[in-house]
């Protein structure tokens, strides 16, 4: 990549002779003679360095590095000072610049300084890059839904993101609160440290213990060298507690002294470790009657609910299901290569109906088996058996139980006809004609 430079010094003469000097090495230089110009050039451009004088018609360039680094912290500074004025380049360094030159022997120490604040200028620039795409991936941007219900929940979780408050999310199963935690991660200010998820419902209390706070060499059978655990892994990031309802009220006693003091023990050792962590927590209990009942720590609870968020679930939000239906469609067409088919009324109408139980994961299951299914058409009839169409809903005769178990045995044999009409024990011309009379 060919890097580009600003050079800000309103003397003409030493301007141009510094820009031949750095195009020479390879550089793209362009150049300004006040900090207006600078600022325009740096909202419409992409430059690596910026090289600036101190002393400038409109301003000072010890401000200006300031103010770069505030507005573009991708880019590096390098303050060109006069001679007995060192300290202005100290104060330059101080508001972010890479580094300062005195005039007079700047012209031979440039270019090697220019290769050091590139260098660390397309790091830096990388890291921003990779940063907007986890944001992109992971951010609110990514949580789909228009309904009122989830853009407040959304709006809730933007505020608390930048408060490195802790935070607990409410919730039934499946309803997206490892998404919302990693956005809330995402965007706060740990997002450059790590995000690490443990589901306290996946270990029995023993193991759960050392997962979390890791172990001593021979701390117990099978712990053939010592191990961190999780809250270590998080150091200076965010820790998700996912079903935290689920952990032994012993164990919520030793993550209490974590909350309250930074320190944790790993099992088997004596000696007090420090750790800086966010703690997001996730349950579909109601904690505060399970702390009344004896089953949750009070005061756990009380610290981990600084600002609770409860996600709706996927039938309080029924406007929604189209649009995670055709993000889940595309997502699962490109997966199975096929193509993406178009998706009847009747398809969204039925899973508008359907209860979803299990919410966005129920979903996403249901329409990967979709798209598996489809041949050309997505539509109702490729829905399992337990979704009860609309023009089913209050039809309770004979022909209607009918139609449903013929839909549900052709269902079962993946569309076999023959095979659907010997369950059925009628004859396959029988079969075919029902098949009509129904319109399946």
């Amino acid at each position: 990549m060919k890097a580009s430079i600003l050079i800000v010094d309103d003397e003409e003469n030493l301007r141009k002779l510094l820009s031949r000097v750095i195009e020479l090495e390879g550089y793209s230089v362009t150049q300004a003679p006040t900090i207006k110009d600078a600022i325009k050039l740096l909202g419409n451009n992409s430059y690596q360095v910026v090289v600036s004088d101190v002393k400038l018609p409109d301003g000072n360039g010890v401000d200006l590095a300031a103010k770069i680094k505030n507005e573009f912290p991708g880019t590096e500074i390098i303050v060109l000072t006069a001679f007995g004025t060192i300290e202005d380049g100290v104060k330059a360094i101080k508001n972010g610049a890479f580094d300062y030159l005195t005039k007079g022997d700047h012209q031979d120490k440039i270019i090697p300084l220019l290769s050091k604040a590139t260098d660390k200028a397309l790091l830096q620039q990388r890291v921003l890059n990779l940063e907007s795409k986890l944001l992109n991936k992971f951010g609110f941007d990514s949580i789909l839904g228009e309904s009122k219900i989830i853009k407040q929940c959304i709006e809730l979780a933007r505020k608390v993101s930048k408060a490195d408050a802790n935070v607990l999310l409410l919730g039934e199963t499946g309803t997206g609160k490892e998404v919302f935690a990693q956005a809330i991660h995402y965007e706060s200010t740990r997002k450059s440290k790590s995000f690490v998820a443990l589901n306290c419902s996946a270990f029995p209390k023993d193991l759960l213990e050392s997962e979390l706070f890791g172990h001593a060499e021979g701390a117990f059978t099978g712990a053939l060298k010592s191990k961190k655990g999780y809250v270590e892994e998080a150091h200076e990031g965010t820790l998700f507690l996912d079903e935290i309802g689920e952990m032994n009220i012993d164990l919520q006693a030793k993550l209490l002294r974590v909350l309250e003091t930074g320190e944790f023990y790993r099992v088997g050792e004596s000696r007090p470790r420090k750790a800086s962590i966010r703690f997001i927590a996730a349950t579909n209990r109601n904690l505060e009657k399970e702390s009344e009942a004896g089953h949750f720590r009070k005061d756990l609870f009380y610290r981990l609910s600084v600002f609770t968020i409860s996600l709706p679930a996927l039938r309080d939000r029924n406007e929604d299901i189209p649009v995670f239906a055709n993000s889940f469609i595309k997502l699962f067409s490109l997966k199975t290569n096929k193509p993406e088919f178009p998706v009847s009324k009747d398809f969204i109408k039925a899973l508008q109906q359907h209860p979803w139980k299990g919410n966005i994961r129920e979903l996403k299951n249901v329409i990967e088996r979709s798209v598996i299914l489809a041949e050309s058409e997505i539509d109702a009839s490729i829905l399992p058996s337990d979704f009860l169409l609309e023009e089913d809903a209050n039809q309770f005769d004979l022909a209607s139980a009918e139609k449903k178990h013929i839909k549900k045995i052709i269902s079962h044999t993946d569309g076999n006809k023959t095979q659907a009409a010997k369950l059925l024990g009628i004859g396959l011309t029988t079969l075919y004609q029902k098949i009509k009379d129904y319109n399946l």
